[in-house]
């Protein structure tokens, strides 16, 4: 099933949830990729079908990974720092001749790459790299950059072996094999929401579990809500959805204001859906509502931004229906996130951070990254912190010539603002700084 933001993904997955559940009698599992949501649509589920809470499992997939090696007695070691100091040594081996040091992309370009594509479909061969169509990647590769970032990603495996560590792609595709091995009747379905965000590792792991059963398998997402490098089909996984696919259109959580300032993020985006169609821009039928025009604060200082940041919590609080937690005040980092949570304590105003924030209705404004709020929706949005160029139309005369990287890293950048935006219901405000 996908559809664009606001048109009811999310709760028509929960609804599913509780259907199947009912009416097959077995367990449910409803996972995705955000570790802070499954707790969220728990409390979501309680409200929708109270006779269904034990009855669905909600948890993130690596959560998923984890319990099952556990339950396995399979060793392994949570990812920590291990994996940075690997990747470390492997980047800094690179010569100064080597592709991968073209100005054109940037470490973190490679390091997307090996994370991303190679692990993140659990590659093992460089001859499966070398014809790899590369799916969310927006710059070809020729053979020999390809051969370059495989010896990283070889030099970087080796490293991570031989420190003793492992990373979160390995911990899942360790999951993935022991499925294989031995395969889990625990579930009688899945339920996946944000699809779109999960690896093919992932997606191939949890398909495992139900393999091609009747209703085993609902993916939920939209490719243009895809914030993080890389990407997939179902087709690389040998899924079909060829008669079972479900669009929505209609968007009713967001007003057509919203909408359309939002939409000014993702006008020009080309994507591949999962299901490996070639999409543009927003695809939304009708709007059900309306409202107040975005507010757009271009700050002086730090000291101007939480200021006016300050004024508009308060002045939509006094709107009829409105309180603490009807807010959200968003950012891209959690440094931001921090920051931001400091100045509303400073202010006297209530603050839950996202990671802490369960469903349950609480009254304190919600403080957190937009990748934490996928999934979620607030009458209010405040995103604060945001990079000016990231609002302004791109031309040569502001940016130069940018590189495959700049560009690429700035769609998924101005793609993670269009979340943030989608999550307002009633009214948007956006703090600028520069």
């Amino acid at each position: 099933m996908r559809g664009a933001a606001g048109t009811g993904k999310t709760v028509v997955g929960l609804h599913r949830a509780a259907y199947l559940a009912r009416a097959t009698g077995s367990r449910v599992l409803f996972t995705t990729y955000i570790a802070t949501l499954p707790a969220v649509l728990e409390s979501l589920l309680a409200r929708l079908a109270p006779d269904m809470v034990g009855r669905v499992d909600f948890m993130g997939v690596h959560a998923f990974s984890k319990r099952l090696l556990d339950e396995r007695g399979i060793a392994y070691r949570v990812p920590r720092r291990e994996a940075r100091l690997a990747f470390d040594d492997a980047w800094n081996a690179i010569r100064a001749s080597s592709p991968l040091r073209s100005a054109r992309f940037t470490r973190r370009y490679w390091e997307d790459e090996v994370k991303h594509v190679i692990k993140g479909r659990g590659l093992t061969r460089f001859e499966e790299y070398a014809d790899l169509s590369r799916v969310g990647r927006k710059h070809a590769l020729p053979l020999e950059t390809r051969q370059a970032v495989w010896d990283l990603y070889d030099a970087y495996a080796t490293g991570l072996r031989k420190r003793g560590g492992t990373d979160w792609e390995d911990v899942v595709l360790m999951a993935r094999d022991a499925l294989r091995e031995r395969p889990l009747d625990r579930y009688g379905a899945v339920i996946v929401d944000e699809a779109q965000d999960l690896s093919c590792a992932m997606v191939s792991m949890l398909h495992t579990l139900v393999g091609d059963r009747q209703d085993g398998l609902t993916l939920i997402g939209d490719g243009q809500q895809t914030i993080y490098p890389g990407g997939y089909t179902l087709g690389e996984l040998g899924i079909s959805l060829a008669g079972r696919g479900v669009v929505l259109d209609v968007n009713h959580r967001n007003t057509a204001e919203v909408l359309e300032f939002a939409k000014q993020m993702v006008a020009d985006d080309q994507f591949v859906d999962i299901e490996g169609v070639d999409g543009v821009g927003d695809a939304v039928s009708a709007v059900t509502r309306s409202g107040s025009v975005p507010t757009v604060h271009r700050a002086t200082s730090s000291g101007d931004h939480d200021a006016a940041m300050v004024a508009r919590i308060r002045q939509v609080l006094h709107l009829v229906g409105t309180g603490h937690g009807d807010v959200g005040v968003l950012t891209a980092t959690n440094q931001q996130a921090d920051e931001v949570t400091a100045a509303l304590r400073v202010a006297g105003i209530p603050v839950v951070p996202m990671q802490r924030y369960d469903g349950r209705t609480v009254d304190a404004v919600k403080v957190g990254t937009i990748k934490r709020a996928k999934g979620l929706e607030f009458k209010q949005v405040l995103l604060a912190h945001v990079k000016g160029r990231l609002l302004a139309e791109q031309t040569a005369a502001q940016t130069g010539v940018p590189s495959e990287a700049d560009r690429e890293r700035r769609e998924l950048d101005r793609r993670e603002l269009y979340v943030g935006m989608t999550r307002a219901r009633d009214g948007l405000w956006v703090g600028v700084l520069r």
